[in-house]
């Protein structure tokens, strides 16, 4: 029988420009895609005396550690909101843009032994890392909602909700999509230079102190605002702050800003992690 008689129910052929990216077959592997969120879920606390429940101590530990020494001995301001909806608030956030960058910069380097014995499109893996990091974001975001009821429901001055409260969903998106987009450019890049992998969590640190997460943007001097605000989850935080408590710096142009870094960084860096896919078994 010719090679033409033969029919075949997948063919898998390499890609070979930068754009080819196969946007269906991703889809197709949706459930293994679910697989490995619940793969995440799973993992994170297993064989932990606590399990699930370290969702909400890391956060409330993290809260209250910022009270004592950012509010109380520091003395820093927190913009007429309560401190401790003002941390929760900056924390629950910034939690889940570090989640999703940190755990996508090990795509490559954590599961090189599967991408080397099996096939599916690798964009399934940080996608599922996104996902499942919103999983546990909504779990701590939980926590964050019922104190902020509590101050709402006391009255409470400094917390006055308003309109901008429906745009929260959007700003999870950029978030998400700042998390993602960084976190496979610096897989993408770890594969080549593998001493990347030991300034991330250093980075992290300096982008967070770079972030108004202890402070609200408003205590910062013109002199050094403007390269706060060259941070795009800076602009983020603010809204948020903003739609819950009232207080905080909410900027059109800033978000706009916002949006059109994680929409050139999200398009720039698939087309790197496309491109460093095709190569990646052949360098480690």
């Amino acid at each position: 029988m010719s090679n033409s008689d033969e029919n075949w129910d997948l063919e898998i052929v390499p890609n070979t420009g930068l754009f080819d990216i196969n946007w269906r077959e991703l889809w197709q592997y949706r459930d293994l895609i679910l697989l490995f969120v619940r793969r995440d879920l799973v993992a994170t606390y297993k064989q932990t005396i606590l399990g699930p429940l370290w969702f909400f101590i890391q956060p409330m530990l993290t809260t209250f550690m910022y009270v004592i020494i950012f509010g109380n001995m520091a003395q820093i301001s927190t913009d007429g909101s309560p401190k401790i909806l003002f941390y929760l608030g900056g924390i629950t956030i910034w939690n889940y843009f570090q989640e999703c960058l940190i755990k996508t910069s090990e795509t490559f380097i954590a599961n090189q032994n599967l991408f080397g014995k099996v096939y599916f499109p690798r964009l399934a893996t940080p996608i599922s890392i996104v996902i499942s990091s919103l999983f546990k974001f909504l779990i701590q975001f939980s926590l964050f909602l019922i104190t902020w009821l509590y101050f709402l429901f006391h009255k409470t001055p400094g917390v006055i909700p308003n309109i901008t409260i429906l745009l929260f969903p959007f700003y999870l998106i950029l978030m998400s999509g700042l998390g993602f987009s960084f976190g496979i450019l610096i897989s993408s890049l770890t594969t080549r230079y593998r001493d990347l992998r030991f300034v991330i969590s250093f980075g992290i640190q300096l982008l967070m102190y770079a972030t108004p997460i202890v402070y609200p943007l408003e205590i910062a001097s013109e002199k050094y605002k403007w390269l706060l605000l060259l941070n795009p989850v800076t602009s983020i935080v603010e809204a948020f702050r903003y739609a819950f408590t009232g207080h905080g710096n909410i900027s059109c142009y800033n978000l706009l800003y916002s949006i059109l870094f994680m929409i050139i960084s999200l398009f720039l860096s698939v087309i790197i992690f496309n491109r460093v896919e095709k190569t990646f078994m052949d360098k480690i």
